[in-house]
């Protein structure tokens, strides 16, 4: 390990020499380059995470002294994966540099790949608005790519983090289209009662029986066999809903009572 992170050292300090000094336009950067891939390379043998993502850092400077950003987001993308080992905020920051070059170049399906990433990332530390909104651009590219699967598992992503932000509209509006969509599809219709079901409980939490009752008609229009599957049956329940807003209104007021203490 010692001996890689030297090695790594040595890489690194011949790249930098070479960015000092003279050379042929681009030819220097070029080099520098090489070194620096050797480098990290060494870096990451090593589990040195730290070294091995500054230095892709650098490579990718170097590749944007040279115009080539796609291999530049590609180098982000290397420091971003070494990062991921100790730093979230640091995998998180090369990968939004990946994100903006692959727009830039239009690779969308890469830009939208890598979008999906910082949600999960935002996700694991409990950033949810910000988990959010990374997957909903995520969604939107996969979308314009026509990468419908994908754009629908980022579309449930945004619709679960807005109603955990009790964001109960935006939540039921996604819901409800995905369920539309999946509706005439051989491979999806089977879910579409779960992503009603879903869309029902959000209506429940907002304490509207009017609007559960208009929800419900509009879901047997939509899929006219809901209203034999035990998911409508849940729903409809008097006796069950009525539990179900008790267990959510007694576990908001246990969160309110512990932030209280804190």
């Amino acid at each position: 390990m010692a001996d890689q992170t030297a090695k790594g050292e040595e890489f690194e300090k011949k790249a930098e020499k070479k960015l000092a000094g003279w050379g042929i336009f681009g030819s220097k950067y070029d080099d520098a380059a090489e070194l620096f891939d050797k480098a990290a390379n060494c870096f990451k043998l090593a589990k040195n995470w730290d070294r091995a993502g500054s230095v892709y850092i650098k490579l990718a400077n170097c590749h944007l002294k040279l115009d080539s950003k796609h291999e530049a987001a590609s180098a982000y993308v290397d420091a971003a994966n070494c990062y991921k080992k100790i730093s979230v905020q640091d995998a998180s920051q090369s990968l939004s540099q990946a994100v903006k070059l692959f727009l830039e170049i239009g690779r969308l399906n890469m830009a939208a790949r890598y979008c999906k990433e910082l949600g999960e990332l935002n996700e694991q530390e409990q950033n949810l608005e910000t988990a959010m909104d990374y997957f909903e651009q995520a969604a939107d590219l996969f979308q314009s790519e026509e990468v419908t699967t994908s754009a629908n598992q980022c579309k449930q992503k945004v619709a679960q983090f807005a109603a955990q932000l009790e964001q109960y509209p935006k939540a039921i509006e996604i819901y409800e289209a995905i369920a539309r969509h999946s509706i005439n599809n051989a491979l999806l219709k089977y879910g579409v009662k779960g992503f009603l079901l879903n869309a029902g409980i959000c209506q429940l939490c907002k304490n509207d029986v009017v609007a559960v009752t208009n929800a419900l008609e509009r879901y047997q229009e939509l899929d006219p066999t809901f209203s034999g599957t035990r998911e409508y049956k849940l729903l409809a329940d008097p006796w069950k809903t009525t539990l179900l807003l008790r267990v959510k209104n007694a576990i908001k007021a246990k969160e309110e009572e512990d932030d209280d203490l804190t």
